[in-house]
């Protein structure tokens, strides 16, 4: 097979791939230049105030929040993701055996002590 020939094939293999994000492209350009058309243009001072329930707002909403926000926030997404990795092991475990039951301990050993070394932290307190 010559260079040109593999590409072919290689390209043939791919299409349907490369359609599909071609679709989702025109779909959503299409859905956005469609709804700019047809959305009704009414722009009155109510409509272009900010709304925050009901009441006219007091301060500026790109205000400061606190470091203890981010980082319980930081750690309930490791630690979700940390309970996720289990779902695989658990489908694969009889064909990893011992092994793999090892690792797993492991690993839920270092789950449990970054656990545990958050809560002496205070990093679990929501004041």
């Amino acid at each position: 097979m010559s260079g040109m020939d593999l590409l072919l094939e290689y390209l043939t293999r791919y299409f349907p791939i490369l359609l599909f994000v071609f679709v989702a492209l025109a779909f959503g350009v299409v859905t956005l230049v469609i709804s700019y058309f047809v959305q009704p243009k009414y722009p009155e001072p109510e409509k272009l105030s900010a709304y925050e329930c009901g009441s006219e707002p007091f301060s500026d909403a790109r205000m400061p929040f606190p470091v203890r926000y981010y980082i319980f926030a930081m750690l309930f997404v490791i630690f979700d993701i940390e309970v996720i990795f289990l779902y695989p092991w658990a489908v694969v475990f009889d064909k990893i055996g011992i092994i793999g039951l090892v690792e797993m301990m492991i690993f839920i050993a270092l789950f449990l002590v970054a656990y545990v070394y958050a809560w002496r932290k205070g990093a679990l307190e929501w004041d």
